[in-house]
């Protein structure tokens, strides 16, 4: 019997395209198309934000543009700040061999080697059960995304970053942390260190307490491995009770990519900073960023995707004005309205960014 082919080996790609002006649907969908073959690339995750009624008409232009469907898509309503129907499609691609995991009857995960790494980006978790309580529909997610990722040849221990979009999460992101810190409580994470994590607030199409997205991280050798990043200028977030780390670093085959997490207008003690100034919350946030990015060797400028979160759509002018002051115009970053996690923060700003530099 003819033993299977090794894995192809390839490149990451991340992709984030917004709509240009006046452009439709179909429009945004042909250029993601356009941007996949020319990187040789097939999607491994697509996070679409945008309103949960156009969800049908965009994923049909999807696969009428780049072909069967099979990969994940977590589709959350984070609608644009300029009232389009589609803020922006967020894509992680790979040029290499790409496994489908399959859950309830749909793709909901894509397994890939790339870093030294065997890798599972999952999406599409939303679970189906409106009739639990919002605490039973986090505990089953979370029993929904161990399942998949044991399926895939890992576990939750695995795990390096995590999203998850709460419907009206104002009103239960205190028994959303519990949960997850219960969860997270009985596990040995294999880095040493929680994931990175980003929570806002979103609906889904599916009309849950929440959808939820992942990326696991599984070292083929022990000279790999996947290492938290502190913040200089913020507290580890487990000190005000929320799981989850400020960053992580993960190998790449040709350097180092950086996760952050949603960082927000937050002191170094915890408290919320700024409340009520969306442009004092852009700043201290953007220096926030700056500090993670710069004791690892990055820049703004390494920056590979973004979302910045706005409590209110018409605040996104304050961080526009940020980004031309600090000659940024080119930064990779989706704006969307979505709630943030304390009912005084009206700014967030999630990034990934790639360096081959050797760490400073």
């Amino acid at each position: 019997m003819l033993e299977p082919a090794p894995p192809k080996t390839g490149e990451l790609v991340t992709l984030s395209l917004k709509p240009q002006s006046g452009e439709e649907i179909q429009g945004l969908c042909r250029r993601l198309a356009d941007q996949l073959s020319e990187h040789s690339a097939t999607p491994l995750h697509l996070l679409v934000f945008g309103k949960c009624s156009a969800s049908t008409t965009t994923l049909d232009a999807l696969q009428n543009k780049i072909g069967h469907a099979d990969w994940p898509v977590t589709w959350v309503e984070g609608s644009a700040c300029d009232g389009s129907p589609v803020a922006g499609i967020q894509v992680q691609a790979f040029s290499g061999t790409v496994e489908r995991i399959s859950f309830g009857g749909r793709v909901v995960g894509s397994v890939f080697t790339e870093g030294g790494a065997r890798q599972c980006l999952v999406g599409s978790l939303a679970g189906n059960d409106q009739t639990l309580t919002r605490s039973e529909q986090t505990r089953r997610t979370f029993e929904e995304l161990q399942t998949i990722l044991v399926k895939a040849g890992f576990d939750l221990s695995d795990l390096v970053r995590t999203w998850f979009f709460l419907e009206n999460i104002l009103s239960w992101y205190d028994e959303f942390n519990h949960e997850r810190t219960a969860i997270y409580s009985g596990l040995k994470f294999r880095s040493g260190s929680l994931p990175a994590s980003t929570g806002v607030a979103a609906k889904n199409p599916a009309n849950t307490a929440l959808a939820l997205a992942a990326w696991a991280f599984r070292p083929l050798s022990k000279n790999v491995r996947a290492k938290e990043v502190a913040s200089p200028l913020q507290c580890p977030a487990p000190n005000y009770g929320s799981s989850f780390s400020r960053a992580m670093e993960i190998p790449t085959s040709t350097g180092r990519r950086l996760l952050i997490s949603g960082t927000a207008s937050i002191a170094p003690g915890g408290k919320t900073v700024w409340a009520g100034d969306v442009r004092k919350q852009v700043d201290l946030t953007m220096d926030v960023v700056g500090a993670i990015l710069n004791t690892r060797g990055f820049t703004f400028a390494d920056l590979t995707r973004a979302t910045a979160y706005f409590r209110n759509p018409t605040d996104a002018g304050a961080f526009a004005e940020w980004l031309t002051t600090n000659q940024l115009l080119a930064m990779p970053v989706t704006s969307v309205q979505c709630d943030v996690c304390r009912n005084d923060l009206i700014f967030e700003l999630e990034a990934d960014a790639e360096t081959s530099a050797p760490l400073p």
